[in-house]
């Protein structure tokens, strides 16, 4: 019974969630880039039978903070028989110490946190490593602080372009995707255009104009589960939606301290992820 309900209230949700996606995109300006918003489901603290559900439903791209439980989730036995061709987003903060054990996930598909060049430099060797005799290049978006607040991660945005161009010129294995951000947490729409969203779409432009690269080949993967539409609408082509999907997150009995360091963040900072 569980399981029934279970698989109704997914598919459900993430009918509504696709459809919310296409309205907005419907709504964009025609002077934007008509590329069709990629609707990336965070399936962070779910189990594998939820990322099966949506899976059956036709959902291929999932999202994950943290890279081990991507790690566990990609790994599971049901998930790597009943989802091949799942393509799996890691959208968390990347500790250089955690690249390898990322970079060996099956079905990794985008990597849309690099927030230096550094750490661009470790993916990219990191990569060519693994790949082997393989020419397959990772894609990876350059992760940009918007907000300027100091909980969030991510490049300053005077930084986006000369990190971009690392990328483009000195990380032969890595392709260029676009660029990300969180944004403040809560922003009221009432007051006009989200001005982080607004950001990115003006740091593009820059990445854009400086290396000669089409507007329409540069994504930007903005938007979550409380603000996807308006991200859409003024030009996202990548939003990344959990709560709405899936419900709340749930955390396991044997990880209290995940759900104790992000309340405790909530209340110091007003950081949330709120996917």
């Amino acid at each position: 019974m569980w399981k029934v309900a279970m698989s109704e209230e997914v598919a459900k949700a993430l009918q509504s969630v696709v459809e919310r996606v296409n309205q907005a995109a419907a709504r964009r300006p025609k002077t934007l880039p008509a590329v069709p918003p990629r609707l990336v489901a965070v399936s962070k603290t779910k189990p594998p039978e939820m990322v099966v559900e949506a899976y059956k439903q036709g959902q291929r791209n999932f999202g994950e903070n943290y890279v081990n439980e991507l790690v566990d989730k990609a790994s599971d036995p049901l998930i790597l028989e009943l989802c091949p061709e799942i393509k799996w987003h890691f959208i968390g903060h990347l500790q250089k110490n955690n690249v390898n054990k990322l970079l060996g996930v099956q079905n990794l598909f985008l990597v849309e946190t690099i927030d230096s060049a550094k750490l661009a430099d470790r993916v990219n060797s990191s990569w060519q490593r693994i790949r082997g005799a393989s020419t397959q290049r990772l894609k990876v978006m350059v992760q940009v602080n918007t907000s300027g607040e100091q909980s969030k991660h991510g490049l300053p945005p005077e930084d986006t372009v000369n990190t971009v161009k690392h990328i483009v010129t000195q990380c032969p294995a890595l392709h260029f995707l676009g660029l990300m951000t969180i944004g403040r947490y809560g922003y009221d729409l009432t007051l006009g255009p989200n001005p982080d969203f607004q950001m990115l779409l003006s740091r593009r432009q820059e990445v854009c104009d400086s290396l000669k690269l089409p507007t329409e080949d540069v994504e930007l993967s903005m938007g979550m589960s409380t603000d996807f539409e308006h991200a859409i609408e003024v030009g996202s082509t990548n939003v990344r939606v959990g709560s709405i999907i899936f419900g709340n997150r749930e955390y396991p009995n044997s990880c209290p301290d995940l759900l104790l360091m992000e309340n405790l963040l909530v209340k110091i900072t007003g950081y949330k992820t709120n996917y």
